[in-house]
């Protein structure tokens, strides 16, 4: 199965299907969006979800699968681009900042016109070290992760900004990797370079890899990024074979949820989150897949609005729970409606906000294309859509209140 179609300007692969696109896949990176979501809302309830199982303590581990899948999807979306080298790196970076950073721009300004008015009419933020007005250039830029605080403000972005330096590095890295063989062997050495990674962490901070502060999570974010990458090119070499892909994925989601239960396993499950990426990849799925198609395309979307529709939803939720003291099977219908609402905000913002201004992007790169030609008339011409993941974090928490 191969990934090398043309990527669409929405940052998703295109809507037609064909052999060259994994409807699992798809259904994974909606699945995982939703998981997002749910993690970061579960402590705005009666009570936090983390009551009812542990599963709910240990949601950063569907960050972590979203860095993965960042990795992976753009190693099957641009390997044979790479390989030709019909893409040069700046070409690539440019592209990849260019899709994420007009919707972070667009996200961090409703942040700031909603903490600047309620500023105005007398209402501070809960916890206002989170909106400091001194850290949003970093914020803006998307260097926070790594020049800056890391955390407030649209908290999730923190892993957009840890994805740039990863992109840097995705060219040179994927050749390196592209002369490797040996499906099985990829995998294990990616496994075991978050391993390496974590054991170096935990020397160097005295905490493990996954419990690293915002500010430092390019550390975090480059490791687990590169086993996606070694997940994609294992998958270019064979594995899994297609007819294991469907039972391999279903062992792998159970043992997931079993292992949260037993207690805190972090590299096993990231072993068995590469598994399920691999097998979903592999697996030949037709049903469903134009659904599947538009699922995944506005997972990114729902990943960096659901903060900011938390943030409004929830504060109303309290000033209801206080003027009409509900029931609390009531509040949590409310808390509930948050979902749907949620997912029809994402779904608004991409077609209204994120879709209109990557085509903005893909006409001025055409322009930037045609006029580079026009100097060089033998220059090659470079793809002009953007790549096709949709990166997604770590936690609301109370941050986004507004007392």
């Amino acid at each position: 199965m191969s990934f090398n179609s043309e990527p669409s300007p929405s940052g998703t692969v295109p809507a037609r299907r064909g052999a060259n696109r994994s409807a699992a896949l798809d259904f994974l990176r909606f699945a995982a969006a939703g998981l997002v979501v749910l993690y970061h809302y579960q402590s705005e309830g009666p009570f936090p979800l983390e009551r009812l199982s542990p599963i709910f303590l240990r949601g950063y581990l569907v960050t972590d699968l979203f860095l993965i899948l960042s990795g992976y999807v753009l190693g099957r979306a641009y390997s044979r681009q790479m390989a030709a080298r019909t893409i040069s790196d700046g070409q690539f970076l440019l592209r990849r900042v260019l899709r994420i950073w007009p919707a972070h721009i667009a996200m961090l300004t409703a942040f700031a016109a909603v903490i600047f008015a309620a500023g105005l009419a007398g209402r501070a933020p809960g916890h206002p070290e989170s909106f400091q007005w001194s850290e949003l250039p970093a914020q803006a830029f998307l260097i926070h992760a790594w020049a800056g605080q890391g955390g407030g403000w649209n908290l999730p972005t923190w892993t957009l900004s840890a994805l740039v330096v990863c992109y840097a590095a995705f060219p040179a890295l994927w050749r390196r990797l592209s002369g490797a063989g040996g499906g099985l062997v990829l995998f294990l050495g990616g496994a075991a370079l978050v391993w390496l990674a974590d054991l170096g962490i935990r020397q160097a901070y005295g905490r493990s890899i996954y419990d690293l502060g915002f500010n430092l999570g390019v550390l975090r974010a480059a490791p687990l990024f590169v086993f996606g990458m070694c997940v994609a090119r294992a998958a270019e070499c064979g594995w899994p074979r297609t007819d294991w892909a469907a039972g391999l994925a279903l062992s792998a989601v159970t043992g997931v949820f079993a292992l949260q239960s037993l207690g805190r396993f972090d590299l096993l499950s990231i072993v068995l989150l590469g598994v399920i990426i691999a097998a979903c990849g592999q697996m030949r799925m037709t049903w469903g897949a134009d659904l599947a198609a538009r699922a995944a395309r506005i997972s990114f979307a729902l990943y960096i609005t659901h903060i900011f529709v938390g943030m409004l939803w929830f504060n109303a939720q309290r000033t209801l729970v206080g003027w009409l003291s509900p029931a609390v099977w009531e509040q949590w219908v409310f808390w509930a409606c948050a979902l749907p609402v949620a997912l029809l905000v994402a779904t608004v913002f991409d077609r209204w906000v994120d879709q209109p201004m990557q085509r903005g992007v893909t006409r001025m790169l055409r322009d930037r294309t045609t006029a580079g030609e026009t100097k060089t008339p033998a220059a090659s011409s470079p793809e002009l859509s953007s790549g096709g993941d949709a990166p997604l974090t770590r936690r609301l928490s109370t941050h986004n209140r507004l007392s």
